[in-house]
């Protein structure tokens, strides 16, 4: 029987997805990105870091590839893309105000993993037509 999305599921995926990001690179000055650039530290500790963060964008990226295709991420990307220049347009945000601006893009980031990681289970839910992934024999 194939599992249902539920919104705690779709939220745990968007969770994981902006811890990812987040991890990855923020404004703050704490994240993966400036810690690797920091030269005092173990540089093992790094490595393996980043092997782990390398292998949770692999997962994220190609499960999003393969539900919602290269044109969807685009399209998907274009529509956040809408949504920052609407919040432009009105005002609400400030294209000089670059923290502002890089944290909204980290949040519609994750947000498009999460789509990504979900939209196999939205689209049978809409259409009732089932993803299966083709395996060579």
């Amino acid at each position: 029987m194939a599992s249902k999305l539920t919104a705690s599921g779709f939220f745990l995926r968007f969770a994981a997805a902006l811890i990812l990001v987040l991890a990855s690179f923020n404004p703050s000055g704490y994240s993966f990105v400036h810690w690797a650039q920091d030269q005092s530290q173990h540089l093992s500790l790094k490595v393996l870091a980043g092997i782990i963060l390398l292998i949770a964008w692999v997962v994220f990226i190609r499960a999003s590839l393969r539900s919602l295709g290269f044109v969807g991420m685009v399209l998907v990307a274009a529509l956040f893309a809408s949504v920052v220049w609407v919040f432009v347009d009105f005002g609400w945000l400030a294209l000089d105000n670059v923290s502002a601006l890089s944290y909204l893009l980290l949040v519609m980031l994750a947000f498009l993993l999460a789509v990504g990681m979900s939209w196999s289970h939205i689209r049978r839910r809409l259409s009732g037509q089932v993803d299966v992934d083709e395996i060579d024999a």
